[in-house]
């Protein structure tokens, strides 16, 4: 059974097209991540999803209704992080989950929420001297705690640190395995590809990618070599064949390519040649950041996918 069914869902804004007929299911207990560029219509979709939107023509079913009908039993099966909230500052951060969690059915108790989200220590620490990193894992608190079916995570882990953006990734983990189906916006490539049951790229509106994070590799139709430069090998010059793949910093080569056998068999002639080791030298398949890069046509951005 599918949580999620689109059939050519559209919104339109006047003249403007934010999402062009998308066509798409999530399983259940999938962890679908959505990508794209800057304006490419995920958050619209999402909202439409979520209920907040009408879509201007097609259909879409989550948990079997239309969002745009769902009652109140429907909307406690799901669960929504939004980019941006606004939170009562004077309550503590488990008095605020208590308020939420009243709202459901049959909510986590606040100790198990604060545990996942590693919010644990704390509990009695007023919302309004958060950190902007804690108060994002407040949000992820107040979307899970009423043990949705379905969990929405429209960039889940923006402002937060490296090691919190891991407690959060183990946390969405936990609820995928225990069942629980999400769908993912997000501008951290290494985020869906550590979370990602399967990818779906958007851009302009419109489907460009539908598969999973190695068959995406796959798909990008290239290889990547690097190899890291000693100050040896930088005193002794590269070869005219080497020297367009320096990187920006001058201290390594970075190739990607659809062959990478020229380049390749020019750096191990030269290094013979000049007595260098190859140690650090590596070649492999895309990066699921490079195959994003490689089918959105974006190939200048050094980070993450734009939301």
């Amino acid at each position: 059974m599918s949580a999620v069914v689109t059939e050519n869902l559209t919104k339109r804004y006047g003249d403007l097209i934010a999402v062009d007929n998308l066509s798409f299911e999530v399983p259940s207990g999938q962890l679908l991540a959505v990508l794209g560029p800057n304006g490419a219509g995920k958050t619209t979709t999402l909202e439409m999803l979520e209920g907040f939107i009408a879509p201007t023509s097609g259909t879409m079913r989550v948990l079997g209704a239309d969002p745009r009908r769902g009652g109140r039993a429907w909307r406690a099966r799901v669960g929504l992080v939004l980019q941006s909230t606004s939170l009562d500052k004077g309550l503590t951060v488990a008095e605020l989950l208590s308020v939420f969690g009243r709202a459901y059915p049959a909510p986590r108790p606040v100790a198990d929420v604060l545990d996942i989200v590693d919010l644990a220590d704390e509990a009695q620490t007023k919302v309004g001297v958060l950190s902007g990193g804690q108060r994002r894992r407040v949000d992820m608190a107040i979307g899970i705690i009423g043990c949705p079916d379905i969990l929405f995570l429209d960039e889940p882990t923006t402002g937060l640190d490296p090691e919190a953006r891991r407690h959060a990734w183990l946390a969405v983990k936990n609820l995928t395995s225990s069942g629980t189906t999400v769908v993912l916006t997000t501008h951290y490539i290494d985020e869906a590809d550590y979370l990602a049951d399967r990818v779906v790229v958007i851009s302009a509106g419109q489907i460009i990618a539908d598969t999973t994070p190695p068959e995406l590799r796959a798909a990008a139709g290239v290889s990547t070599l690097s190899y890291p430069l000693t100050d040896e090998a930088i005193a002794a010059g590269l070869p005219p064949a080497l020297s367009p793949h320096l990187d920006a910093d001058g201290r390594s080569l970075v190739v990607r390519t659809a062959d990478l056998s020229p380049v390749l068999g020019e750096l191990v002639r030269w290094a013979e040649a000049l007595h260098l080791g190859l140690a650090g030298l590596e070649v492999g398949p895309p990066s699921l950041e490079e195959a994003y890069l490689a089918i959105t046509g974006d190939l200048t951005r050094t980070g993450g996918a734009p939301s």
